[in-house]
């Protein structure tokens, strides 16, 4: 499988604004009006390490700019103060626009070591801040009419549990939205999985979501430790495209690829048999924070050219592309 890394990779790094200062990754992108939006995750410290979401635009998908020299979203919008919010996904369905999100009410604080992952720790806040329950990632869904201004609309995950990589579906289907998860506890012999996999749930208002069902847990050693989703679905003749991430025993990020039924999403029509990509350059390899990762939290396709936006070594953003007609052919065994 041929992915084309853009040649002026990374396409956006850290800087320039206070509050994405340290590290900018893991965008969500949309294509409106034959523009490209792009909502970055940005850390402006590592002590803490608070993130928020900043709104780019660009003509071309390669050249970015800043709508707005502020965070449209950070987490003192859902009484965080000392919060993280991250790793947007957006999807637009009958005429709005939908941000999942993960979001930390305590942030971590990190400390590079020099020779791979960072040390972590917990920083002490004041009242009453900073319980265990505080460290754990919840997940939710935050909606705009204008793709600059957001309320948020619920959470998909209770605050007790580890659950992220909560992506919509761009479209209902058969009246109902649709909701990738992550749940870390969902783990053992009544889940049937060992590690982390990927969960498909189901809901008519957003606010009552159906009993997740398993989607898809590890099968090849470069995923052993963790599946996930990456992307919000794409929708293709074949079936719903859907890019995920998995994690080896070395804590190497890649990324997969698969196939669900147009109808009946919980069915898995096709996986690809290895990934599509790993880290390999050296921006990927290496950087401020977690080493080796490649994580793509936005596509979009324009003129049948997919285009993944992913997070390299949770520092900078990067680009790669494919024609959809050939990441297809992959899934399905074809190329």
């Amino acid at each position: 499988m041929k992915i084309t890394r853009c040649n002026e990779n990374p396409i956006i790094t850290p800087g320039k604004y206070d509050w994405r200062k340290a590290a900018v990754f893991n965008p969500a992108v949309i294509i409106e009006n034959n523009r490209f939006y792009l909502y970055e995750r940005a850390g402006g410290s590592l002590n803490p390490f608070k993130c928020v979401i900043g709104l780019l635009e660009s003509d071309d998908g390669i050249h970015f700019t800043h709508v707005i020299e502020a965070p449209v979203i950070a987490p003192e919008m859902f009484s965080f103060p000392y919060g993280s919010v991250q790793d947007p996904r957006i999807v637009k369905i009958e005429g709005l626009y939908y941000l999942t999100y993960a979001i930390r009410p305590c942030s971590m604080s990190y400390s590079p070591t020099g020779v791979g992952i960072p040390d972590s720790y917990k920083p002490s806040y004041p009242d009453g801040w900073g319980t265990a329950e505080h460290y754990l990632t919840r997940s939710g869904i935050a909606v705009s009419e204008d793709l600059a201004h957001f309320e948020h609309l619920c959470y998909t995950t209770p605050l007790g549990i580890n659950d992220r990589d909560n992506i919509l579906f761009p479209e209902k289907i058969h009246g109902r939205f649709v909701l990738l998860r992550r749940p870390e506890e969902f783990i053992g012999q009544a889940y049937n999985t060992d590690v982390p996999a990927m969960w498909i749930t189901y809901s008519d208002n957003f606010l009552d979501w159906s009993e997740p069902k398993l989607l898809i847990k590890p099968e090849a050693e470069w995923e052993c430790k963790k599946v996930g989703g990456c992307t919000p679905p794409i929708k293709t003749d074949m079936g719903w495209l859907v890019l995920y991430h998995g994690v080896d025993r070395n804590n190497i990020y890649r990324v997969g690829a698969m196939l669900l039924d147009l109808e009946y999403p919980e069915t898995v029509i096709a996986r690809g048999h290895t990934f599509i990509m790993e880290p390999e350059a050296y921006y990927e390899r290496f950087g401020l924070f977690i080493p080796n990762v490649v994580f793509p939290t936005g596509a979009a396709v324009k003129d049948g050219l997919l285009y993944i936006y992913y997070g390299c070594a949770d520092t900078a953003i990067s680009l790669a592309t494919v024609p959809v007609t050939e990441l297809l052919d992959f899934v399905l065994g074809k190329g």
